[in-house]
Order: structure tokens, then C-alpha cells, then sequence
């Protein structure tokens, strides 16, 4: 299984705390692997609870009519990539 670097294992814990993730640690999760669907599973609700979470962590809003979230919400590594880029702190 592919290392997750240091901010991507940052990101997975905020993932797996925000949600509540009981089954999942963090450094389990695939960098590449999908979170909606057949991946971790997460659906709409816990999108919306992980922009939030994001939000308050990393200072910037990720809004749900972006017609980018499908990439940004693609996998942990694509998360993590965006959230590099976008955060404020």
C-alpha cells in the first residue's frame, strides 16, 4: 500500500474525526482510492460535514455549487492537493 505524505495523513484525520470514522485509521486510507461510493462510502451529508470542517481548519469555504467538487472530492490525495493550495493558515 502507497505512504500517505505527511499533509495527506493530516487531512485523513481531520476526515476520519469529523466523521466519525470508528472502522477507518487514517494511515489506512488509500490516497487514490475514491471517498464516495465504493470507496470509504461517505455520501452527501458527509461531504457537507467535511467542508465544514475544512472550513474552520483551514480557513477556506468549499462551496457546494463549485463544479470542481467532483475532482476535489475524487480521493484523499485530490482533498489534500486542493486544500494545499486553498487554505489561509
Amino acid at each position: 500500500m502507497e505512504a500517505l505524505s505527511p499533509f495527506e495523513l493530516e487531512v485523513a484525520r481531520l476526515l476520519v474525526e469529523t466523521l466519525h470514522l470508528e472502522d477507518v485509521q487514517p494511515e489506512d486510507i488509500v490516497p487514490e482510492a475514491p471517498l464516495f461510493g465504493g470507496g470509504l462510502g461517505l455520501d452527501s451529508i458527509d461531504a457537507l460535514e467535511l467542508a465544514l470542517a475544512i472550513s474552520k481548519v483551514y480557513g477556506f469555504q468549499l462551496r457546494s455549487e463549485d463544479k470542481d467538487n467532483l475532482r476535489v472530492f475524487a480521493s484523499l490525495r485530490a482533498l489534500s492537493q486542493h486544500v494545499a493550495q486553498e487554505r489561509t493558515r
